[in-house]
């Protein structure tokens, strides 16, 4: 079943509506496989630069504790063993690395199921654009965004999840540093964010570009049409009279005689 969602403009109304494709929007959910995905994202993040350190790392040990025999003592070498207070630690944690290996198609599935996840539930939004103009406006793009989302309160209580293309600099200035949104290039996208957030809103290019549908462009005025076409008429003209009437001929390549030539 595909679901059809309607583009929000910056003017806050609903426009035309755009069908989200069936293979990325009404994919089923592998409830273990999107946990398995997100585990590895997780892990993935993890630094992995514990450390603790053994006997032979702390400082200080060096002069046997007392004389081996004679004492009525157990036997020691040294006061950093781990049964000493500031001795080394025994098979404490190490620098290493928690990455999983999850294959590029799980990660893709997992991705699916999540996205439509959210569309079923009627969390998925598309705008056309979040601010008129090239200036950049938080205000306004917030209002857009709680549009988009049907919020009607004026604080935006739920995590947003926006998506955005790169070079899209009015969105991104306009709401990064927004509470509550999380702002993601097109490559981006993931799991872990779609899962962490309640409600995803694409910018039209953006979701052109995820889905790899072309983007409904707006037909050109007749008047720049009639122009662009009429241009390289009256170019042609103009050298075809700068010519008396002819083409232009090409110039001759001007040539060096060589040595013991006459000129």
């Amino acid at each position: 079943m595909s679901v059809t969602v309607s583009v929000v403009s910056p003017s806050g109304r609903a426009g035309q509506d755009v069908e989200l494709p069936d293979e990325i929007f009404s994919a089923p959910v592998n409830v273990p496989l999107i946990h398995q995905v997100v585990v590895a994202q997780e892990a993935a993040a993890r630094q992995g630069t514990h450390a603790t350190k053994t006997r032979g790392l702390v400082r200080g040990g060096g002069k046997k504790p007392y004389r081996q025999k004679g004492t009525g003592r157990a036997r020691q070498g040294s006061l950093r063993a781990p049964q000493y207070a500031g001795g080394g630690t025994v098979h404490g944690p190490q620098p290493r690395s928690y990455v999983q290996r999850t294959p590029k198609k799980m990660k893709a599935a997992a991705l699916r199921g999540a996205l439509s996840d959210r569309a079923a539930n009627g969390r998925v939004a598309v705008v056309s654009g979040f601010v008129d103009g090239d200036q950049p406006r938080t205000r306004d793009a917030m209002a857009v965004l709680r549009t988009a989302i049907g919020l009607l309160d004026a604080k935006l209580n739920a995590r947003v999840l926006v998506v955005a293309q790169a070079e899209d600099e009015v969105t991104w200035k306009s709401l990064r540093n927004s509470p509550g949104v999380r702002l993601l290039a097109t490559g981006q996208l993931n799991t872990y964010d779609v899962l962490a957030s309640e409600h995803i809103v694409f910018t039209e290019a953006a979701l052109s570009a995820f889905t790899g549908q072309p983007q409904a462009a707006a037909p050109a005025p007749a008047k720049a049409r009639a122009a662009k076409a009429s241009k390289p008429a009256a170019k042609s003209a103009d050298a075809a009279e700068s010519s008396g009437g002819e083409a232009p001929k090409a110039p001759r390549r001007r040539t060096t005689p060589k040595e013991g030539e006459e000129q």
